[in-house]
């Protein structure tokens, strides 16, 4: 049975939907006594809440009457890093994309169970905590120290180029999040890279011989086909 949390402590969670059902369906699925809820049922209401309630997180449809979920989420990202979680019948890779490349921190296809949505906010809730305090990185064996730019793999230290190495930082920086090849491009390459996929595979390919037990089924650095890559940790 999880532990009871005072409002003051838990996670505010802000749902935007204008689905009664589904609303019902996150209040049911997160009514554990571990977050503090509120909804909004437009783009409007949801911009208004996020500042006034200064959620630790939203889970947010693409589909409102007002305006697109992308918009709410460019206008949200002016200004603060809450992270978001785009939950949408929206399956295509373009659809995942567009969301992410505009500041979502993650993207559920719905219907999706209620454990998935439950480890998906933990991922997220946790990489927010793990960047404000944490310089040390460490899941299951890899282990990444971000001062003195130190990476270890089960206790034995790996040499790293630094391309490789700044491409695990940028991972590491957002892990659990998925970041689209765009993204990694701009960020480690430049612009003048942002359709260079194949610079990225290959960085990729090399680091995972490096950091993964068995780089053909790798269990840190995740593919999202079509869309990008997750530092996965769970």
């Amino acid at each position: 049975m999880p532990t009871q949390k005072s409002s003051a402590q838990a996670p505010r969670v802000l749902m935007v939907d204008d689905e009664a059902a589904i609303l019902r369906f996150l209040r049911t699925a997160l009514d554990t006594g571990e977050f503090v809820l509120q909804q909004a049922e437009n783009g409007h209401a949801a911009l208004a809440a996020a500042a006034a309630a200064r959620p630790d997180i939203i889970l947010l449809d693409l589909g409102l009457p007002d305006m697109d979920g992308i918009e709410v989420i460019r206008r949200i990202r002016e200004w603060s890093q809450v992270p978001i979680i785009v939950l949408s019948v929206r399956d295509g890779e373009d659809n995942k994309v567009e969301a992410l490349d505009a500041g979502a921190d993650d993207y559920l296809i719905k219907p999706f169970s209620v454990a998935e949505l439950q480890a998906r906010i933990r991922v997220c809730l946790r990489r927010s905590v793990q960047q404000a305090i944490e310089p040390l990185f460490s899941c299951r064996g890899l282990e990444v120290d971000l001062t003195h730019r130190q990476v270890k793999v089960r206790g034995e230290e790996v040499q790293l180029t630094p391309t490789e190495y700044d491409l695990l930082r940028l991972l590491v920086s957002h892990a659990g999040k998925v970041l689209t090849h765009g993204q990694i491009l701009k960020q480690i390459w430049g612009t003048a890279y942002a359709d260079q996929q194949n610079v990225l595979r290959v960085n990729v390919s090399n680091l995972r011989h490096k950091i993964e037990e068995d780089p053909s089924r790798p269990r840190h650095i995740v593919t999202e086909l079509g869309v990008g890559y997750r530092l996965k940790c769970e």
